[in-house]
Order: C-alpha cells, then sequence, then structure tokens
C-alpha cells in the first residue's frame, strides 16, 4: 500500500487528484498539506481562508497538514519549512507526496529535486499532455466537480472571469490562448463540491481586489458578512 499525503491548493486540480488516488486500490490517503501565508491564513495564488480549507479537508475524511509560510517568503525559507513537513510525513510512515500538476515538465522537475533524499516519492496521478486537458477539464465537470474562479492572471484572461463558476460555458468562453485547466497560472480556483467531498461547501462571493498584479475573488463561509 502506497501511504500518500496529497499537496493540496484548495483547487479543482488537487481535488480532482484527490477523486482518482482514492480509485487506486493501493493507495491508502493520510492528509492535505497546505502552505498558508502565516499573517492572513490564506493559501498563496488562492487567497483560500484557512476556515474554508479545513472545511475541505473535513469533509474530505482526511487531517489538514499545515505548513505556516512567512510573508515575505524566500525560496530557501519555502524549502527549509517543507523539508520539515517531508520529515514529519516520513516519520509517520507516508510513502508518496501526491501533486495535481499537469503538464509543466519545469516544476514537475524542482518537485522531484526537492523530495530526492527525502525517502518520499513523488506521485502525479493527473499527469498528462497539454492537449488532453480540455478533455480533463469535461470529464470533472461531467463527475460533478463544481469550482469558482478565485484569483485571474489579467495578463492571460479578462479580469471579468474572476468570481465566475467553472463550468461548461465557461469553458465556452475561454480564449484559445488560455488553458481549460488554468495551468500556466491563468486562473485558479476554489473547489466546493465534488465526488470528494461528502456534501458541498456552503459560500458567498466577498469582494473583488486587485494585489500584486492578479484579480482576486474572496470567499467567505456562508456564517460571515460579506466586506
Amino acid at each position: 500500500m502506497k501511504r500518500v499525503l496529497l499537496s493540496w491548493s484548495s483547487g479543482k486540480d488537487s481535488a480532482w487528484a484527490l477523486h482518482v488516488l482514492r480509485q487506486q486500490v493501493d493507495v491508502e490517503m493520510v492528509g492535505l498539506l497546505t502552505t498558508f501565508n502565516e499573517s492572513n491564513g490564506r493559501v498563496a495564488m488562492h487567497a483560500t481562508r484557512r476556515v474554508l480549507v479545513q472545511a475541505q479537508a473535513d469533509l474530505a475524511g482526511l487531517p489538514l497538514w499545515v505548513v505556516p509560510l512567512p510573508s515575505p517568503c524566500s525560496n530557501e525559507e519555502y524549502e527549509a519549512r517543507m523539508s520539515a513537513a517531508l520529515e514529519r510525513a516520513r516519520r509517520e510512515n507516508v510513502t508518496h507526496i501526491a501533486f495535481g500538476d499537469l503538464f509543466l515538465e519545469d516544476i514537475r522537475a524542482y518537485r522531484e529535486k526537492m523530495m530526492a533524499g527525502s525517502g518520499l516519492q513523488p506521485l502525479f496521478p493527473l499527469w498528462c499532455s497539454q492537449t488532453e486537458t480540455p478533455t480533463l477539464a469535461r470529464k470533472m465537470l461531467q463527475n460533478g466537480l463544481r469550482a469558482v474562479l478565485v484569483t485571474v492572471d489579467p495578463k492571460q484572461l479578462d479580469p471579468a472571469f474572476a468570481g465566475r463558476l467553472y463550468d461548461a460555458p465557461l469553458l465556452d468562453d475561454l480564449p484559445p490562448t488560455v488553458d481549460p485547466c488554468g495551468e500556466r497560472g491563468e486562473f485558479h480556483t476554489f473547489c466546493f463540491d465534488g465526488p470528494m467531498f461528502r456534501h458541498p461547501i456552503s459560500f458567498q462571493i466577498g469582494t473583488h481586489v486587485q494585489r500584486d498584479g492578479f484579480h482576486f475573488t474572496d470567499v467567505l463561509p456562508m456564517q460571515e458578512r460579506c466586506e
């Protein structure tokens, strides 16, 4: 059996990777590993609040492994804190760390280099060619995955897409230069429903802000009022 810890961004690809891994009879899921900005309690790039990531973990029936990161965070500090997380995983008999990456060879090579010598093996359960992502995107939707776009890179996609549901009409509206899974950073998502969760996560859309060259849509738990 592979004892697998999944790198969890709160987005659709990591959520789908969890679903795929759970279909494999030789896999035992151990937990979800997420990095948070320690000053604001949000996931980098997705800006998902920790309370919502915890809700995802609870509904997936898995413990959340939190790695706090300073802001700003140097690459050296990031690697030091991730190395500590990998050491904990090794002590707890984890054998593999899984990632929801799709086709970016440089990202895969970096993860493999980071894990070299750790005693853990990397897994890429969604790995595919760039031409396969349109099929993957529609397969996720056809199997009940639901998500909302929370980050948009305006250099690659119209900011008006921020806050939209990740659904078939959105895929139809994407420019041909944009990967339908957003693998090149065109957009990031928050996954709130799918076969990996016991039931949907209730949320509401908050404010739209522009920061660090990106457009963000804040997602709030239902009990909080929009700012």
